[in-house]
């Protein structure tokens, strides 16, 4: 299945979210890598344009970045890119355990594996609209409560396609 039809599917589709438990770990973590990727470049734009908007007001600190550019942006990206891919999985690993025993008092079928990779599709859309909060200058503490309950919302309505005892 094409990275979009994946994508697209885990925007509007729980029916499918619950299906896709059945796709290869290779697969998931492909998607799960580009997720990431892009969410890194996303975020890496945002750095620069912050670092060139918060150092125009000292001049002595727009020649030292300017010197400096060519070590710290490569270095920037590269963290970037190991932290997004520790709280992604951090966060699917947590949002995949509480499924696990929401799966459990739904009385399904599943194991904690199909749990997820469930709930790595359903990480998409609390991911998105998060980075569109920040974007909008909306407070930490709303975007978490967002993009959990959001992600939880998404992963239930798609343990309720998983399969009854």
């Amino acid at each position: 299945m094409a990275f979009t039809k994946l994508f697209f599917a885990s925007i509007y589709e729980p029916k499918k979210m619950a299906a896709f438990r059945l796709l290869s770990i290779g697969k998931v973590i492909q998607y799960i890598f580009i997720f990431i990727t892009l969410i890194t470049i996303f975020s890496f734009i945002q750095f620069v344009f912050g670092i060139n908007n918060q150092s125009s007001s000292i001049v002595g600190l727009i020649e030292y970045i300017e010197g400096m550019a060519w070590i710290l942006f490569p270095f920037a990206f590269i963290l970037q890119f190991v932290m997004s891919t520790l709280f992604v999985f951090s966060r699917i690993s947590i949002l995949a355990l509480v499924g696990f025993y929401l799966l459990k008092l739904l009385n399904r079928r599943g194991d904690y594996r199909h749990v997820w990779r469930t709930a790595a599709f359903a990480y998409t859309v609390p991911t998105i609209l998060s980075f569109i909060l920040l974007f909008l200058g909306i407070g930490d503490t709303i975007i978490f409560l967002v993009t959990h309950s959001l992600s939880f919302t998404y992963l239930y309505l798609a343990l309720t396609y998983y399969p009854a005892k």
